[in-house]
């Protein structure tokens, strides 16, 4: 199983000095949507630069002109690109031939999607290398949520896939158990008082 951090910081800057401190650790950096949006693309042109040897994650979250934003992103440094799997297969259909020229690779994030598992196996055929079972800090917050619930749609779908929200030392093993291609760890990397420390744990707990 692969470590993903997801940089949820606002500015190149501060990617930048997390990326440094963690890359030892970690096999994916994932530009977090927050990022994107403030920054623009060229942040993942500077990730990229700088950790030539890393897969770089844009989590654009597409939902419309997958195609278009797909290339857009693979050509300032992604490896991978999110689109949502509650966007119509046409969107998904674009950005996966996108991938394709660029030899590259789409990731549909299932943030949102009521049935996970059904949706997972449809974008699954339409070419997503993987899908992530994602609980937005929003859905974690409400009353209710289990991250049980993300691994048990993990297991079912029987597709690659990943796990993001939650990802800590707790749990970790727990997403290596219900076969995850990938664990995504958020906070407990960048909110930790010593991140380096805290992706090489994470690393650790992976066998």
């Amino acid at each position: 199983m692969k470590l993903q951090v997801a940089m949820d910081v606002l500015t190149t800057e501060a990617a930048l000095t997390l990326a440094g401190q963690v890359a030892e650790y970690v096999d994916i950096i994932e530009l977090g949507t927050p990022l994107i949006k403030h920054e623009g693309l060229s942040a993942v042109r500077a990730i990229k630069d700088a950790h030539p040897d890393k897969m770089v994650f844009a989590d654009l979250k597409t939902m419309d002109a997958g195609e278009l934003e797909a290339d857009i992103a693979f050509s300032a440094g992604a490896d991978y690109v999110t689109v949502l799997g509650t966007a119509g297969d046409s969107t998904i259909v674009g950005a996966v031939k996108a991938a394709k020229a660029h030899k590259k690779g789409i990731v549909v994030d299932l943030i949102g999607v009521a049935d996970k598992v059904t949706r997972a196996k449809e974008v699954t055929a339409l070419g997503a290398v993987f899908v992530e079972m994602h609980a937005g800090l929003d859905e974690q917050a409400e009353p209710g949520f289990t991250f049980e619930t993300l691994l048990n749609d993990g297991e079912t779908a029987r597709v690659p896939f990943s796990v993001a929200g939650g990802i800590n030392a707790s749990t970790i093993a727990a997403v290596q158990r219900a076969g995850a291609t990938v664990a995504v760890a958020g906070s407990s990397i960048y909110s930790a008082a010593d991140p380096a420390a805290a992706a090489a744990a994470l690393k650790a707990a992976i066998v």
